[in-house]
Parts: C-alpha cells; structure tokens; sequence
C-alpha cells in the first residue's frame, strides 16, 4: 500500500516529491518509493524530511514506533491532523475502507459521504461474508439531537433528510451476517471512523458543518490513551442504541 501519511504531509506544506528529494539530497525516484512502496529511509535522512514537514518521524512513518532512535510509543497514536475532513485525501479512505479485515466501525448522524462518494455497501458486503464486522451507529432523525444539530448547523430539515437517505441505503446490507445497524440520538460531539486499528476522529465545532471540522488519523498502539478514549466513547453510544428497523 502507498504511504498516505507521507504523500498528505508533503501536501500540506504545499510541496511536491521531487521539491522533497532535492531538499534532502536523494534521487527522485528513491523518494518516490517511499510513497509508492512504504520504503522507509535512512535515519539521518527521514529526520531531514521530518523537519522538512515539521511532523514527527513515527507520524510519517508508524513503523518506526518501537524504534528506540524515536519517539517513545506512549506519543506515536497521532499519525496525521488534517484542518478539516474535506482535506483527508480520497485516497486514504480508499485505503483505509478496502484493506478492513477485521471490523469496521462508524458513528455519525449521516455519513452518506461513506455510500455517495465512496460506494461503500459492496465492499461491506464482501468482507462481511469473509468474516469482518461492521457496526454503524447513524443519527435518529427525530431526537432533539438531531433537530438541534440541524438548526445549529443551518440546515434545518436537511440534515433529517441526510439521516434518513443513509439509513435507506444500510438498509440494503443491515440483515447480512456480521453487519449492525443502529440509531441514536446522543449528542454527537465526535463523529468516528474506524478501520480495523486506525481511526479517523472528526471532531464539530458549534455552527459548522462536518465536513468543515478538523480531524484526526488514530493509530491503535500499546496502552495508547487516545484510542481508548474515542473507542469507548463509541461503546456507550453503541450500547444506547437501538437496533434500526428501517
């Protein structure tokens, strides 16, 4: 698989590979290899590209997370921050949707992006008759949640609608063995996005719409307190949902 990290840090400080492999003095093509086939470089070189980026070694490259020559593995769940999620690259959730093995988890009010934009529903369906699970934990659109949200939001009506059309669209994998779908009506502080041990946390602000919200791309490590934080925030509304009927 590409190395998404790597290709989005260079992304955000708007410069390109080739602007990367000069600036570190490597061959372009040895720089482009980091990205298409996840070859990490050596240790005087991948700190030069870390400083580069300003984003730590182990962000870049997870693998060095028991690296002693890096950061400890207390501090390496955060592999990237992006300012909102309109600018988490395609290309990492494709990554991310396609290589689920074990489960995939999702809380949202919508989440209709997830069908619409990245057809979804056959990969569940596949993966899920190979063994993988899938929970999704979507809006009620009747809850004072929602209709708050909405009207907070600015799209008083709309967002009901978005709840609704998804949950039409789960409906078509909802009775597949190893696929749950529930409703709920909490506050949505966070929308979550899980991927077997990565984590996509889309964090709202009062007023804004999702997809204008930072988020966060979570690694699962050892004792890692962010990731127990968020996976269990998703256990306690999971646990007050209710199975949908749709």
């Amino acid at each position: 698989m590409a190395n998404e990290r790597l290709r989005a840090a260079i992304r955000a400080v708007n410069l390109t590979i080739e602007e990367v492999a000069k600036a570190v003095g490597v061959d372009q093509k040895t720089a482009e290899r980091w990205i298409t086939k996840e070859r990490v470089p050596h240790r005087k070189t991948r700190r030069e590209v870390a400083e580069l980026l300003s984003v730590a070694e182990v962000q870049l490259w997870p693998s060095l997370a028991d690296d002693l020559h890096t950061q400890s593995s207390d501090s390496t769940e955060l592999v990237h921050l992006y300012p909102s999620r309109s600018a988490v690259p395609f290309a990492l959730w494709t990554e991310l949707i396609a290589g689920v093995r074990e489960r995939m988890e999702v809380l949202v009010f919508s989440g209709q992006f997830l069908v619409e934009q990245h057809d979804i529903l056959p990969l569940v369906k596949q993966k899920a008759e190979e063994g993988a699970h899938f929970r999704f934990a979507v809006g009620d659109e009747t809850s004072p949640a929602v209709v708050q949200r909405a009207v907070e939001e600015g799209t008083t009506g709309g967002l009901e609608g978005r709840i609704q059309l998804m949950r039409r669209y789960l409906s078509k994998v909802s009775s597949l063995p190893n696929v749950e779908v529930r409703t709920h009506g909490t506050i949505l502080y966070n929308s979550l996005y899980r991927f077997d041990d990565q984590l996509l946390v889309n964090g709202h602000a009062y007023g804004a719409l999702a997809g204008e919200c930072p988020v966060m791309h979570l690694r699962k490590v050892p004792d890692g307190p962010m990731w127990e934080h968020y996976t269990q925030s998703f256990e306690r509304v999971w646990k007050e949902a209710e199975p949908d009927t749709l």
